[in-house]
């Protein structure tokens, strides 16, 4: 792969709040960072639009991609459900002159990071407890009860990786988890925050 700017990965289990910490990050725009879109065979949720939430793929386009070297990593995170990041979109992303932020599986982060060890930050954000966990993927209302708990006995394995990350972040309280999400990216590319006015 070519050369480009640097990877910024946030990997946490699912309803830890990774993804609003990811949406913050990108309003900002000292940071200049573009969302990496990952692949996916499993189908779409509610509004969910191709290319823009994911590339949505059928399970033999997908291993296709597997068979042709195509991904930076991919997993198999439950049966038939495939996630993976194409090469072509990190390197499209990177002639655009672009910082590439990742919002990802544990596994798929530390693959990426073992990768690129010197221009990846990868950032784990830890949910309050597991019990929090489970309030906020039932919140959401998108999935059955057996894949919340699919979901919950994922993140007790999750939850042990925390250490080989660089840095943890722990999303008791969003607003500091924004800011500290923010600072960290910033000391990491090397840019200078705006002072944010008192309140």
């Amino acid at each position: 792969m070519t050369e480009g700017g640097k990877l910024i990965i946030f990997s946490a289990p699912s309803g830890s709040g990774k993804t609003t910490l990811v949406r913050y990050l990108l309003d900002q725009p000292e940071l200049n960072l573009a969302f990496s879109v990952s692949a996916t065979s499993r189908p779409r949720r509610g509004k969910e639009k191709h290319g823009v939430n994911y590339y949505f793929m059928s399970i033999s386009e997908f291993k296709n991609h597997i068979k042709k070297g195509d991904f930076l990593e991919w997993e198999e995170v439950y049966r038939d459900n495939f996630y993976g990041t194409l090469k072509s979109e990190v390197e499209r992303l990177w002639a655009d002159g672009k910082n590439v932020i990742f919002d990802i599986d544990v596994v798929g982060g530390l693959r990426i990071k073992k990768k690129y060890p010197e221009r990846t930050l990868a950032v784990f954000v830890k949910p309050p407890s597991v019990d929090e966990l489970k309030i906020r993927l039932k919140k959401r209302s998108t999935e059955s009860d057996d894949k919340i708990n699919m979901r919950v006995a994922k993140a007790s394995v999750e939850l042990a990786t925390a250490p080989q990350f660089d840095k943890v972040i722990k999303n008791y309280n969003l607003d500091v988890a924004l800011k500290e999400a923010h600072q960290l990216v910033a000391d990491f590319l090397g840019v200078n925050i705006p002072k944010q006015e008192e309140e």
